[in-house]
């Protein structure tokens, strides 16, 4: 079966991968921030917007139904807020309500374009009888300015008390709660959760040139699915042995740890990853897709085989390759729950042993 995604989107093949067990201690408070508060906590820092990808994304007709809720005191749902290591407050899920709401203080709709314009944020789309069609913040009469400006947002602050050693519960709060229009994905979470030079230093492997001929798609996949795969080939090299299932909850563990990609692990992979995806370019044509689509199973035990082993060369690899494809156990340990614990120590095994030992 293949996860087909439009747009410059990879195909590959699902996985199997257990559901990480959640149990951490962590407090809940509700707020009643004014939304002068919350627009002035954003555009002090204090409140971050924790987004890579997915930054603001409303139209203005959005915005501006939003902004009449408020000045006619209709409800609107609550904002959740994750209290960081720190204490800086980041909306989890919230960032369209409350940017919107900065935005129309401010008197401009969004962020500056490429010549430092902005749009004037009056509000637009409202009933033809609505008193507010047309008004920017300055418009509004004193009194409505004060009742905006005044007007709560429940906001939900939510802290992680244990384990303390980890921030890791945000990861599935975010991935539970966030309600955009296009629910992010795992990967676009832990860049947003554990930022850290290691985004951009994935960001920049993933625009390699002979990376994106391996996957088959010249832009970076919509999703980041690209990048989780190579944060998932730095995570297993060198360190394999000591992966545990799920594969979710080790990455998650790997990007924390590793977020400021400044170990000696780190600067020998970014050594070695370019040299790696090269070979594999050079000589393997659409490698990884033994049932037409990229099988990430097969495409890490490879990979990670090459970039811990220095000697294997281009005629080897293609030897190698041949021999993998064609070996039954190594098949069966590419098909099915791939992210178990002893069929990925088999599966890596199973690769170095036969590239290792093919005769170039």
């Amino acid at each position: 079966m293949s996860n087909r995604v439009e747009n410059d989107a990879i195909e590959v093949e699902e996985e199997d991968d257990e559901t990480p067990f959640v149990e951490f201690d962590i407090s809940v408070s509700p707020a009643d921030p004014t939304l002068e508060l919350l627009a002035s906590k954003v555009a002090n820092g204090e409140i971050i917007v924790p987004f890579y990808q997915r930054s603001y994304i409303w139209k203005i007709e959005q915005a501006s139904r939003l902004i009449e809720s408020f000045l006619m005191g209709l409800p609107v749902p609550q904002v959740f807020l994750y209290i960081n290591e720190a204490d800086r407050l980041e909306i989890i899920d919230g960032q369209q309500r409350i940017m919107s709401v900065k935005y129309f203080f401010e008197g401009y709709f969004g962020e500056p374009d490429e010549g430092g314009r902005r749009r004037v944020f009056s509000l637009t789309g409202l009933s033809e009888r609505s008193e507010y069609n047309g008004k920017t913040f300055v418009n509004l009469p004193e009194r409505d300015q004060r009742r905006l400006k005044n007007s709560a947002l429940r906001a939900i602050h939510i802290k992680q008390l244990k384990p303390s050693s980890r921030n890791d519960s945000v990861f599935h709060i975010f991935e539970r709660l966030n309600t955009g229009g296009t629910q992010l994905r795992p990967q676009e979470i832990r860049n947003a959760v554990f930022r850290g030079q290691i985004v951009e230093k994935l960001k920049l492997f993933n625009l390699d040139p002979h990376w994106r001929k391996i996957l088959g798609v010249p832009q970076p996949d919509k999703n980041q699915k690209d990048v989780e795969i190579i944060l998932r080939l730095f995570s297993l090299f060198e360190v394999w042995k000591s992966y545990e299932k799920p594969m979710l909850k080790y990455l998650n563990e790997q990007m924390k740890e590793n977020k400021n990609f400044n170990s000696d692990r780190a600067d020998r992979f970014a050594t070695r990853f370019p040299e790696v995806a090269k070979l594999i370019a050079m000589e393997l044509q659409k490698p990884f897709r033994p049932r037409k689509v990229i099988n990430t199973a097969m495409l890490e035990a490879v990979v990670v085989a090459l970039l811990e082993d220095k000697t294997i060369g281009a005629k080897q690899l293609r030897v190698g390759y041949e021999a993998l494809e064609k070996d039954e156990t190594f098949e069966g340990l590419i098909r099915g729950p791939t992210a178990d614990t002893l069929t990925l120590h088999k599966r890596i095994e199973r690769a170095k042993e036969i590239l290792g030992n093919a005769q170039a």
